[in-house]
């Protein structure tokens, strides 16, 4: 087929997503995620162990999230399993989780908002990182670290105020959780008891001591990586209007200088790799009308629009095509260990294709369909330049011009065990 002048490149891979099935399908789903991610031009993506319920910290519960996904994907999906405190206290449910295929494990340093999965502490991640060693696996891991007294200041705080949300989850929390992250990453130096575990700092908002502290922690030997997301390249703080809880998330999208210095980060191949944290649910508990950011849903829905608001954003900073590849293609392919077969365009790898016009440009408004299944979105009314124009999933057409293929064309990722 003749695209003309349309740029042909390895489908996007969007290695942090919440598809919230099964349990909370009501939340999103896995025909309308992928459905979503087919026309954003993502043709394989990993899927976070909450939001769905129950959430997926053992063999059974990935058993079951495989038995839900059946028949449903439009294109490729492969899961992380979670690491919880009870888990953590047992590794053979660990060992059992990996030996079902998860590609690696995600934890939390914060509360998660999710009663069943509860934070982890570096005795947990440190006990956990050898199982991890032992299958080449990674451990992804929200870095923020609650601080006494900082979200009770808020109390008396205008909740519909962007600031108050912004105030309640200082970079300080990421700060003091990444610090103590990386202390215990030191196991996973050469020679060190995890050596073989990766360390993945996921969305990470901060671009100050945050950023120093994993520079050194790279400079120094330790498996470390680390990504941010589409939303802090695209928004600033300084632009958040009251009440708009559309932009509430975790950690919060920062200054318009924290946004410059990430953008910095991204031209100096700082980060391994961009996800969306596709983190949707029902409108009504971002509580639009309320507009109380204190007591929002803390979530973006953005799975569709990576591609074209990575690449809008990144313009004036001179973003190229070969970078955003690295950044949405072969860095997560290389995170979930799927880079044999996934996340560059080469002889003998799955033909997983995204065919785009880098110039055309579009209006997410109500002439705009959206598959998400909900359609609040701090991309509403945006101007976006890169429309999709197809998706290729291992040779198979499954999004062109605004239209899906009639069958789910996808299938399920599973690691192959290495223990």
């Amino acid at each position: 087929m003749d695209y003309g002048n349309a740029v042909v490149m390895p489908g996007l891979i969007d290695a942090h997503v919440h598809l919230n099935e099964p349990g909370r399908e009501e939340w999103e789903g896995f025909v309308t995620g992928t459905m979503a991610a087919a026309a954003g031009g993502v043709t394989s993506l990993v899927d976070m162990p909450l939001n769905n319920f129950p959430t997926t910290t053992s063999s059974e519960l990935l058993k079951l999230k495989l038995a839900s996904a059946a028949e449903k994907l439009m294109v490729d999906v492969g899961f992380w399993g979670g690491l919880v405190p009870e888990n953590a206290a047992n590794l053979t449910i660990l060992e059992e989780l990996l030996d079902s295929g998860a590609l690696g494990l995600k934890s939390f340093m914060c509360p998660s908002g999710i009663n069943d999965f509860p934070m982890t502490t570096g005795q947990h991640i440190q006990a956990a990182l050898p199982v991890l060693a032992k299958y080449g696996r990674p451990l992804l891991v929200h870095a923020e670290k609650e601080q006494p007294g900082v979200k009770s200041s808020q109390v008396d705080k205008d909740p519909r105020l962007y600031s108050t949300h912004l105030e309640s989850r200082p970079n300080s929390w990421e700060q003091e959780a990444i610090r103590d992250l990386l202390d215990v990453a030191k196991d996973t130096a050469p020679g060190g008891k995890a050596e073989g575990a990766r360390v993945h700092i996921v969305h990470l908002s901060d671009a100050d001591e945050s950023m120093q502290m994993i520079k050194k922690a790279k400079a120094q030997g330790l498996n470390v990586s680390v990504e941010t997301c589409t939303h802090y390249l695209a928004f600033s703080s300084d632009n958040i209007g009251d009440g708009d809880t559309r932009y509430k998330c975790a950690p919060p999208i920062r200054s318009e200088v924290n946004r410059k210095k990430l953008w910095n980060a991204v031209n100096d191949d700082f980060f391994d790799l961009l996800s969306s944290d596709h983190s949707p649910s029902p409108s009504d508990m971002k509580l639009p009308e309320e507009g109380d950011f204190m007591r929002a849903w803390g979530g973006i829905s953005s799975l569709q629009f990576v591609l074209p608001a990575t690449w809008t954003a990144g313009i004036p900073h001179g973003l190229t095509l070969e970078k955003l590849s690295n950044l949405w293609s072969r860095g997560p392919a290389k995170l979930a260990n799927i880079y044999s077969s996934k996340g560059s365009l080469e002889p003998g790898k799955d033909a997983d294709i995204v065919v785009w016009d880098p110039e055309s440009s579009f209006v997410i408004d109500e002439n705009y369909t959206i598959f998400h299944k909900h359609k609040l979105t701090p991309y509403a009314g945006q101007t976006l330049y890169g429309r999709v124009i197809t998706t290729i999933v291992r040779g198979q057409h499954v999004y062109q011009e605004g239209h899906h293929a009639t069958q789910p064309c996808g299938k399920v990722l599973l690691a192959k065990s290495t223990s």
